[in-house]
């Protein structure tokens, strides 16, 4: 990996309940924010869940809540910008917790992650765009392969992240208006490449690319920072 400033990077094993990651998130950003802790990137997955953003209305909800409850899922109201989302096995989630120094730039920061993922993309062959006359993320065409929703911690900080569709169940997206976007659709790299790509094969580009990209060196969390969100798979292999 590129030298860089020293960072840490979590990689929990297996998907993490929703609710336990958006908190273990926010107390890391509010110790970003005092400077107690370095530029931190989580890498995982969660079990199935839609979460709605400061932009999102109630009628971007095509499913009732129990309706959603009873095919596994949860919804949840959250404190990043954005509409309607889902989460689920198979994405690769990201929540980077960087500190963007005393001018922050959050249209900057949006392009960075947005160029990691691009080619993190490129790396597996697929063809993938950003869509500045639409919306942040990147897509394939019309549809979505990676959405994007932050949120500035008193502008300082960043929290919540991206979500780059690797094997996920499409048929989720179906009980919502995705990103607000009812005229646009979303895919998978699984879907665009015509093969099985995973969540495993992509984490290990992704956290190289992430690395270049905000120029940083990744070591290994402190175990009692990453116990906060489980087990982890090993993230040593990802930083070697």
């Amino acid at each position: 990996m590129t030298a860089g400033r020293p960072a840490w990077l979590l990689t929990p094993s297996g998907p993490v309940p929703y609710d336990r990651a958006n908190e273990a998130m926010h107390a890391l950003a509010e110790r970003r924010l005092s400077d107690e802790i370095p530029d931190t990137v989580i890498l995982l997955e969660h079990p199935p869940v839609f979460t709605a953003g400061r932009r999102a209305k109630a009628e971007e909800l095509l499913w009732t809540e129990p309706g959603v409850v009873a095919r596994g899922g949860l919804v949840r109201r959250i404190d990043r910008g954005g509409s309607f989302t889902f989460h689920g096995p198979g994405q690769l989630v990201g929540y980077p917790i960087l500190g963007l120094g005393p001018k922050p730039d959050a249209g900057a920061y949006l392009r960075r992650l947005e160029e990691a993922v691009i080619r993190t993309c490129a790396e597996l062959g697929a063809s993938v765009t950003r869509r500045d006359d639409v919306q942040t993320g990147v897509w394939v065409g019309d549809e979505k392969i990676c959405a994007i929703g932050v949120r500035l911690l008193r502008t300082r900080v960043t929290l919540h992240g991206f979500a780059l569709n690797c094997d996920t169940d499409l048929s989720w997206f179906d009980g919502i208006v995705a990103c607000g976007l009812p005229e646009h659709g979303v895919t998978s790299l699984t879907r665009t490449l015509g093969r099985d790509v995973t969540v495993e094969e992509v984490r290990p580009l992704l956290a190289r690319n992430l690395a270049d990209v905000f120029g940083v060196a990744f070591e290994a969390a402190p175990t009692d920072v990453a116990s906060a969100f489980g087990p982890q798979r090993g993230a040593s292999a990802m930083i070697a």
